[in-house]
């Protein structure tokens, strides 16, 4: 079979998002990385992110991708004063007070990635136009939207509205994802001016730059865009870690404005498994700190 036509065909296999997931997981991981999923020995990171998605179900997780639900976590694991000001949660958008909201907020889908609504002057803001594009995104569910991320499917689509994080001199807020292993952090991906100059790169627990990106080709930050190492790296590590404590695999996302630390979400499927690390043998080396938890005798995935 040519290339063209194999990648024609899951091209149409990966909408069939109906499908049972350990079929359809292979097509997908194969249209994006053009590599055999092998879900029953899996080598590679993104490989144990497919299986994650399949076996991997603890109701945890629900609740820790839920952009709402989570809080509570956060605040029983490391207290309140870590999470971002809430304005509400909304099921209905013609239920935000946008009249008594301030000029800047955030609005966020609580059960998707990616559906987010930056508002950093709200005289400008078209808010019929807004209350339409929110209608759209409670309309959809996030599992079959993507790749079947399991943690997404049961969450209740609802809206959140929190404080704007403001870093001065940045487009959008440094964002500091760190990568846990079994409760041990492994490195960092950090995103800087995300709203304008966005660039991104990955970095070890001392701030130096790890010999591998996510993107092929792309540079990482420039010595003049940089961030200094934060004063408090140690701090957010440490939070990292508490908060990925019980999990074989999670990405803890944080911000650290003037020096405080503030939560902005837990990732169980980075890129939904989608995107290789380069150069290539970083799939494996990433792979190995994934240590795949036994799923128990008589049961189809982990509960």
């Amino acid at each position: 079979m040519s290339f063209t036509l194999k990648k024609f065909m899951l091209r149409q296999l990966k909408k069939m998002t109906f499908l049972p997931s350990k079929i359809y997981v292979r097509f997908l991981y194969e249209y994006f990385t053009g590599k055999k999923l092998n879900l029953m020995n899996p080598v590679e990171f993104n490989e144990k992110i497919q299986w994650y998605k399949v076996f991997y179900r603890k109701k945890t997780l629900t609740q820790l991708s839920d952009k709402y639900e989570v809080r509570s976590f956060i605040e029983e694991k490391i207290g309140v004063n870590y999470l971002n000001e809430l304005y509400g949660v909304y099921d209905n958008p013609y239920d935000i007070p946008f009249d008594s909201l301030p000029e800047k907020f955030v609005i966020k889908a609580t059960h998707a990635s990616g559906y987010n609504l930056i508002v950093k002057n709200k005289a400008e803001l078209n808010i019929p136009r807004a209350k339409n594009k929110f209608k759209k995104w409670l309309s959809i569910n996030q599992y079959y939207r993507t790749g079947q991320e399991w943690a997404y499917k049961n969450i209740t689509p609802r809206l959140v509205v929190e404080a704007y994080i403001e870093e001065e001199g940045r487009s959008a807020p440094s964002d500091y994802k760190f990568y846990c292993f079994n409760g041990k952090a492994k490195f960092i991906k950090l995103h800087i001016d995300r709203l304008s100059t966005h660039r991104e790169g990955f970095y070890d627990l001392n701030f130096e730059p790890c010999p591998f990106t996510k993107v092929k080709d792309l540079e990482p930050p420039s010595e003049q865009e940089m961030l200094e190492k934060p004063d408090n790296l140690k701090d957010m590590i440490a939070i990292a870690e508490t908060l990925a404590s019980d999990f074989p695999f999670v990405r803890v996302d944080l911000y650290s404005v003037q020096n405080r630390i503030i939560f902005g979400e837990m990732t169980f499927y980075p890129s939904d498994g989608r995107k290789d690390f380069y150069p290539d043998k970083y799939n494996k080396v990433i792979g190995d700190y994934f240590v795949l938890p036994k799923i128990p005798a008589n049961q189809k995935c982990i509960t």
